[in-house]
C-alpha cells in the first residue's frame, strides 16, 4: 500500500484519468470530502482501466479514500483556524 503521507505530490492517484496526489489534495481545499465529491470535481474514479492500468492492478478508490482520511481532516483544521 502506498505511504500517501510521503509520496509526492505529482504521484498518479487515478490512471484512468491520470489523476495526481496534488489535483486531489487541490479538490479537498476545494470542498471535497467524500469519494462523491473528488469524483464530480477532478473526474477520478470515474473509468473503467484503473484495474489494467494502475500498477497494484486494482481500482483507485481505496487510494482517494485513503487521501481522504487524512487530508480532510487536516485541512478542517487549518481552514478553522485551529492548527493543535
Amino acid at each position: 500500500m502506498m505511504d500517501w503521507e510521503k509520496a509526492p505530490r505529482d504521484t498518479v492517484v487515478c490512471y484512468c484519468k491520470n489523476i495526481n496526489k496534488q489535483q486531489i489534495l487541490r479538490a479537498v481545499t476545494d470542498g471535497a470530502k467524500t469519494l462523491k465529491d473528488i469524483q464530480n470535481i477532478t473526474g477520478a474514479c470515474t473509468g473503467n482501466q484503473c484495474e489494467t492500468l494502475n500498477p497494484s492492478g486494482k481500482c483507485c478508490s481505496s487510494d482517494i479514500n485513503e487521501l481522504l482520511r487524512i487530508y480532510v481532516p487536516v485541512f478542517e483544521r487549518l481552514s478553522s483556524g485551529n492548527c493543535g
